[in-house]
């Protein structure tokens, strides 16, 4: 763990320096809107430890995967979330010497994420290789209120020299390439480069799949809040453009740039009208003025707190993680638009491709049903059927046929995307995770009539899928599943993986209850879907056999669910046994090794018992929790919360507490040693869903919200609100016991378990 960031209940404090963790750092201060976002780099040229991000929601690389081994059914391609036009590019010169972090004397530092405000404040001291001293305060926005903009305000005092030489140079360049990029290799062409008053564009075009975006900047100078009109001399290189303006400044004088910047992606506008519509933006948001745009920033963030913020009294580490994570997933998604869905990474860097996984089913429909309007969810849902068409694609490739959807494990646009054959082939546990979503979207929402308009089409080709990719096993006498990967992806090409096994046999039993219901409630809509999909009484038939006679492996001896044949076959030595300075394995083991090993990446089995709580015991719970827990090495952030949940339900108050600060700081405080690759956004949700469903214990039971809530031993309060249905409510746990306020819409009864 790295534990140099402050604590404190509003703010990501960086008091002093940390070039060692610069990446890091980037990661955690990065902002976003739903429609862009960027790491937290300086504006200023900074020579040392960087990665420099800006990205566009929806735009990507197709990167061909083809290799040696190349199988049938394969992906074409891996999908790349590009790293897009650098709009922040800011270079100054005080007597022909480079600003510069990594090359000056750091007298003084200090940068800050006000979380509440949604801004990333820096301020600094630093002497020059001259001796001349700079003061240097900076404030950066990704406007919440003007969703395709950002802006920054960047001062610069003269502490103890004047100069005749100042220079100030501020680009866009686009000229960049993706930190996993071959050799270099770069993905966007120019279109058009050109300049307006103050202002210039660069205008890009990705290869291949022919993305185009217009980044804009305009640029106001002042000398001690006065306005200079000054004219800059124009750089027009290859996808690059720059305004460079000469000043002087006495000893006292603060120099402030503002940049305001814009970004139209294709997917939006019409490219005819780039040109237009991006200086008519970048002249009303400079009019407006970088005071009022953080203002309406502001006003944006306050709103979106007002309905999802939990507050902890108490424990500032605690306090200062969950709004973090809350933070991030609100910058990352805000529902606005269907197309678009949840990278792991959000908009804080390149790994996994920025792509769409099961992560946003299993994890993010509960916070968004709970924390956004009832569309922000329901569009996560229409985005999975708008692609059942590549879904059904997808599963002819690996053979399967007559409607059966196999989603992907990665993607971007439906196709499967994933380059490693052991998650692409095998880990279809994922097909479970979107059926799931649609259950539980409809049962908190009520909104049941989504079952006729979306939902059947997508469940009938998951269950079609389930139904062809069993085998009747004649010595088992059941229905078994073979050469799978489960959640616990330190296992691969196993058979009988209890997780998939059960997952596939609920959603097949869920699928006919939707058939029965939407043919009761929907007749005539339920007819016509039902006969547009082909479903017959065959398929009835088999389905209910298959869900009789599926095969679940077992350990009578302790009483405990497998997680998959041969499972006892290995040497089950736990955690506590792997020697000091051998964790996290996946950093410090060969891939055999861990394969060979009893260690779990993250829930498996926990995993289903999570989802499907109702259909277990907690003597069941109880007894899988401690043969599995001991065995897992949280290497996935999906991990800690499930188990978080589990140990509240247990009544494992300090174990469940001590999951929920992993999930709540695993990037905070670099738990994984991983977070200078981008932030782990999907997770987040998880660490939403450990206060709220562990310690609050909430789950929705024949259309009723139930909690059972426990305090933390050393909290003094805890408050979330949430939404359900039409009524909003704030739930306040303390010490003398649990108070539920209707905040707003009709009054709803609710059961409070002590």
């Amino acid at each position: 763990m790295k534990q140099y960031l402050q604590h404190n209940p509003w703010k990501i404090i960086e008091d002093s320096f940390h070039p060692e963790f610069n990446e890091i750092t980037e990661s955690v201060f990065s902002l976003g809107n739903g429609r862009m976002g960027q790491r937290g780099s300086f504006e200023e040229t900074y020579s040392g430890k960087t990665l420099q991000g800006n990205y566009v929601a929806g735009v990507y690389y197709p990167d061909k995967t083809r290799v040696g081994w190349w199988k049938n059914g394969y992906p074409e391609y891996f999908a790349k979330v590009l790293n897009a036009a650098n709009w922040l590019g800011l270079e100054i010169s005080i007597d022909g010497i480079v600003v510069d972090l990594h090359t000056a004397k750091i007298l003084d530092f200090y940068r800050e994420l006000d979380m509440k405000e949604g801004f990333l404040f820096r301020k600094c001291k630093i002497e020059l290789a001259n001796g001349n001293i700079v003061s240097i305060v900076s404030k950066r926005i990704n406007s919440m209120a003007d969703d395709e903009s950002v802006a920054y305000s960047f001062s610069i005092t003269a502490e103890n020299f004047s100069s005749k030489d100042v220079k100030i140079k501020a680009f866009i360049d686009g000229d960049i390439s993706n930190k996993d990029s071959n050799y270099g290799e770069k993905f966007w062409e120019e279109v058009k480069t050109g300049f307006g008053q103050n202002s210039s564009f660069v205008w890009s075009k990705t290869l291949k799949t022919g993305f185009e975006v217009y980044t804009g900047q305009l640029i106001k100078l002042f000398v001690n809040n006065q306005i200079q009109d000054l004219q800059a001399e124009k750089i027009q290189q290859v996808k690059y453009t720059g305004l460079n303006y000469s000043i002087s400044l006495n000893q006292g004088d603060e120099l402030t740039i503002q940049k305001f910047a814009v970004n139209l992606s294709s997917e939006n506008h019409k490219v005819s009208t780039f040109e237009q519509k991006g200086q008519d933006y970048l002249n009303r948001i400079a009019e407006k003025g970088f005071e009022q745009m953080v203002k309406d920033h502001s006003v944006a963030w306050g709103r979106k707190w007002a309905i999802n913020d939990i507050i902890i009294d108490g424990d500032i580490a605690a306090q200062q993680g969950i709004r973090f994570n809350i933070f991030q997933l609100n910058q990352t998604y805000t529902g606005e638009d269907e197309r678009l869905n949840i990278g792991p990474k959000g908009f804080t860097g390149e790994k996994y491709g920025g792509s769409t996984y099961w992560d946003t089913e299993a994890y993010c429909v509960p916070f968004y049903l709970a924390t956004a309007p009832q569309k922000v969810a329901k569009n996560l849902l229409i985005y999975r059927w708008k692609q059942l068409d590549r879904a059904i694609e997808n599963a002819g490739k690996l053979g399967f046929s007559k409607g059966a959807a196999l989603y992907p494990m990665v993607t971007m646009n439906g196709e499967e995307c994933h380059n490693e054959w052991e998650i692409t082939f095998e880990e279809i546990h994922r097909n479970g995770a979107i059926a799931y979503a649609i259950k539980d979207y409809v049962d908190y929402t009520g909104d049941r009539k989504h079952l006729v308009e979306y939902g059947w089409e997508v469940l009938v080709g998951i269950a079609r899928f389930w139904a062809q990719r069993v085998n009747w096993s004649e010595d088992k006498q059941k229905y078994v599943m073979l050469g799978v990967t489960g959640p616990n992806e330190y296992e691969n090409n196993v058979n009988n993986n209890w997780y998939t096994n059960y997952i596939a046999t609920w959603c097949l039993k869920y699928t006919l209850e939707v058939y029965q219901e939407i043919l009761k409630d929907f007749n005539s809509e339920a007819n016509q879907k039902i006969s547009s999909t082909n479903f017959t009484q065959a398929e009835i038939t088999q389905f209910e056999h298959i869900v009789s006679n599926m095969y679940f492996p077992r350990d009578e001896k302790r009483g405990v669910y497998l997680q998959q044949d041969g499972f006892l076959d290995k040497e089950l030595i736990p955690v506590s046994g792997i020697p000091a300075g051998q964790r996290p394995i996946n950093q410090n083991w060969s891939w055999d090794r861990i394969l060979r090993s009893v260690y779990i990446k993250q829930a498996d089995v926990l995993q289903g018992i999570y989802f499907f709580e109702d259909d277990f015991s907690l003597e069941e719970l109880e007894r899988n929790y401690n043969f599995y827990e001991p065995f897992t090495v949280h290497e996935s952030s999906l991990s800690p919360c499930v188990h978080s949940i589990l140990a509240a339900k247990l009544g494992k108050e300090d174990k469940s507490y001590e999951f929920y600060n992993r999930a709540a700081r695993l990037d905070l405080d670099d738990y994984n040693n991983d977070t200078e690759d981008g932030c782990h956004i999907t997770s987040m949700a998880g660490t939403w869903m450990s206060i709220v469903k562990g310690f609050g214990g909430m789950k929705v039971k024949n259309n009723q919200l139930h909690f059972k809530p426990f305090l933390p031993s050393h909290w003094n309060s805890y408050a979330f609100k949430i939404n359900f249905r039409e009524t909003q409510l704030e739930v306040n746990v303390g010490k003398k016991g649990t108070e539920i306020k209707i905040l707003s819409g009709p009054q709803i009864e609710v059961k409070v378990e002590s």
